[in-house]
């Protein structure tokens, strides 16, 4: 128990949506391109605090980033430091995260109320990134791999935040699929009941993290020159939700 009923009143209040907006804060430049429309790419930071070792988290996160600038559009790499939700890292703040992996909070929708509480450092996963760049007016997130429904979760009910929050926040979640140790027909079972659109760029299967296609079929595939019908994909899913 955290012993005290003012931690636990503010931990309450943290977790509404418009407080979140309180915490926010942006990178000069992430906070320009945004305003002028420029295109954003949302990046997480659990890859750097929980999926890699020092020093190859911060190098692998510093060159993602190098690779979205070198494609047109100005990353911005969402994390928790001392509990200010920061909506573009810094090089100096990915390294921050990267050398202190050990005692960063693992955030998703859930634990980030909690981190801006106790100040503390946070890499967000695929679901707490989601909310943050819906949040910050972000529209296009880039990751590695989702969560999905685990195998066995008829028994377990282990299934990932990162289920809820693809059918409840609207922003563009580009990936290799769901990681290959999932259920993954039970993960896209779970996505169409959520009603998330799961599209293939130049295929018709869904991927597996690390292997290019599993089994299972996409609900649709858009090839090369297909940017302007992706977008037309979004539109009705941000109709609903804004």
């Amino acid at each position: 128990t955290w012993g005290s009923n003012l931690i636990d009143y503010r931990i309450d209040n943290m977790i509404s949506l418009e407080r979140f907006n309180e915490h926010l804060v942006y990178d000069p430049e992430v906070e320009e391109a945004i305003k002028n429309r420029k295109p954003v790419v949302a990046l997480e930071s659990t890859i750097i605090t929980h999926g890699m070792e020092y020093p190859v988290n911060r190098d692998t996160a510093l060159e993602v980033m190098k690779v979205v600038r070198e494609n047109g559009a100005i990353p911005a790499t969402i994390g928790i430091i001392g509990g200010k939700i920061k909506v573009g890292l810094t090089p100096e703040e990915i390294d921050k995260l990267a050398s202190s992996n050990k005692s960063c909070r693992k955030c998703s929708r859930r634990d980030i109320g909690v981190a801006i509480v106790k100040k503390e450092n946070g890499g967000t996963t695929v679901s707490g990134t989601m909310l943050i760049a819906h949040l910050a007016g972000i529209k296009v997130f880039v990751t590695g791999g989702i969560g999905g429904v685990h195998r066995g979760a008829e028994l377990s009910f282990d299934v990932s935040a990162d289920m809820t929050e693809l059918g409840r926040t609207a922003v563009a979640v580009v990936c290799a699929g769901a990681k290959s140790i999932l259920d993954i027909p039970k993960t896209l079972e779970y996505l169409e009941t959520q009603g998330v659109p799961v599209i293939g760029f130049k295929t018709d299967f869904f991927p597996e993290f690390f292997i290019p296609c599993s089994d299972s079929k996409v609900s649709a595939r858009l090839g090369n020159h297909s940017i302007l019908k992706f977008k037309q994909c979004q539109k009705p899913k941000r109709s609903v939700q804004k």
